[in-house]
């Protein structure tokens, strides 16, 4: 009923934007996707499908065969286009055999690949889909490419590099980079220069700037049936690091995630972080023994610090980032922190733990978030971020995400479905929730 209430919404005063305003009920463009249009259909496109809503999906469809336009001149991130776009399509096309979502996808892969055109060959965040111009982000220190957004392409790639036949997608790798350049403690710091192919800024964090880059290389493996070893051992590593030098226990006994910055720790937690409570129980199931356990155990421990954020807040809603400072846990103490804008780390990380130990409090969890959205966040028309988690009478931010359709909704309907509708042993999904098929040696049906 949310997501058909999400997406009617968007329908009636925003199709063909990127996102609807639902409290102004029109589109939202942005500037983030160079461009392009339709945001909210690519991201709604298998979460329709995957909760049968046939009508919605047909809608969906329509559009993208009739009014999807990929000859377009603007700055795109070519993060944000592949994990939505590129990631939607391909999920899409694997579900329906649909060949427009292919044909789609691989037009649009095409027009990422001069990013690539550096002399490390890791890519520049921007790109001009029309001229295939590409640049660092203006608030990236020193023109450099960010940790999560060249980490975050590799999935989707392989992808279309065996759909087009055409290999140059699967050799963009930014592996060899990685492997050779010094990581500080075993870190992986977020600003890389695609020039120098050096580390710009030792600042480290498992939130925003780092947060996919591990998870892609747990699912890379997971993907390639278990072969690809180059990435498990990556992850492995990346997590022994991040365990011994970043994970906390507070006074009031919360585990969590600290961000490092040059050798110096901040005790704070970012929304996006809470993701990796279901990343790392993901990967402890092919771990064994105590490694198993201890990690099943972290990951259970950061999922529940996580739930904290939520229940100490009025709305029983996260905000954008928490801190462990004398006296205040698992709270936002800034004002620029206490927003909430429809993110699905938290439900990500219970869907996960649900499904990987059944227990029951995940679900219950899972229905908490649902009844504080649907008290809080839903408006006349559709679902809104909103600006203040700390107070009952929030102020709504008029933003109704992509991702609330793609991430959130997908994760709480897949928390409460059957362990085999999108199986973790046939399927992984991207960063953006899309669904990509594992590929099984043994054509397991």
């Amino acid at each position: 009923q949310m997501m058909k209430f999400a997406w009617d919404n968007y329908k009636q005063y925003a199709l063909g934007k990127n996102e609807l305003r639902p409290l102004t009920k029109n589109g939202h463009i942005g500037n983030m996707f160079g461009g392009l249009r339709g945001a909210t259909v690519i991201d709604a496109l298998d979460t329709l499908y995957i909760m049968e809503l046939e009508e919605e999906f047909q809608e969906a469809k329509q559009w993208v065969e009739k009014s999807f336009d990929l000859n377009v001149n603007g700055e795109a991130s070519l993060f944000e286009v592949n994990i939505r776009y590129i990631g939607g399509l391909l999920a899409t096309y694997y579900l329906t055999g649909e060949e427009v979502f292919k044909s789609k996808a691989l037009e649009l892969g095409e027009k990422l690949l001069p990013a690539f055109n550096t002399p490390t060959g890791i890519p520049r965040g921007v790109i001009n889909l029309g001229s295939g111009m590409s640049w660092s982000w203006g608030w990236a220190s020193a023109g450099s490419s960010i940790l999560a957004e060249f980490g975050t392409l590799h999935l989707e790639f392989l992808h279309l590099s065996e759909l087009s036949g055409n290999p140059v997608f699967a050799e963009k790798n930014i592996r060899r980079v990685l492997s050779r350049v010094e990581k500080p403690q075993g870190l992986y710091p977020n600003f890389l220069s695609p020039v120098t192919g050096s580390w710009v800024q030792h600042h480290v964090s498992i939130g925003g700037l780092g947060d996919s880059f591990y998870e892609y290389l747990i699912k890379s493996w997971l993907m390639s049936d278990k072969k690809d070893s180059e990435a498990k051992k990556m992850y492995d590593d990346a997590l022994e690091a991040i365990e011994k030098h970043l994970v906390k226990k507070s006074a009031g006994g919360l585990t969590y995630i600290a961000e490092w910055r040059g050798g110096i720790l901040d005790h704070k937690m970012g929304h996006l972080a809470c993701f990796s409570g279901g990343m790392i129980a993901l990967g402890a199931q092919h771990s064994t023994g105590d490694r198993r356990q201890r990690h099943m155990e972290l990951a259970a421990e950061i999922t529940s610090t996580c739930h904290e954020s939520y229940t100490r807040s009025d709305t029983k809603l996260g905000p954008e980032a928490f801190r462990f400072d004398a006296g205040s846990e698992a709270t936002a103490t800034r004002l620029s922190e206490r927003y909430y804008i429809l993110r699905p780390e938290v439900v990500e990380s219970y869907m996960y733990l649900w499904r990987l130990t059944h227990q029951p409090k995940y679900r219950h969890w899972g229905w908490e978030v649902v009844q504080a959205l649907e008290k809080h966040c839903r408006v006349e028309a559709g679902f809104s971020g909103i600006r203040d988690v700390y107070t009952t009478t929030p102020s709504h931010d008029n933003m109704q995400q992509s991702f609330f359709l793609a991430e959130t909704l997908k994760y709480l309907y897949l928390l409460f479905c059957e362990d085999d509708v999108l199986s973790l042993e046939d399927w992984v999904f991207n960063t953006e929730a899309h669904p990509l098929p594992i590929n099984h040696t043994d054509l397991r049906a």
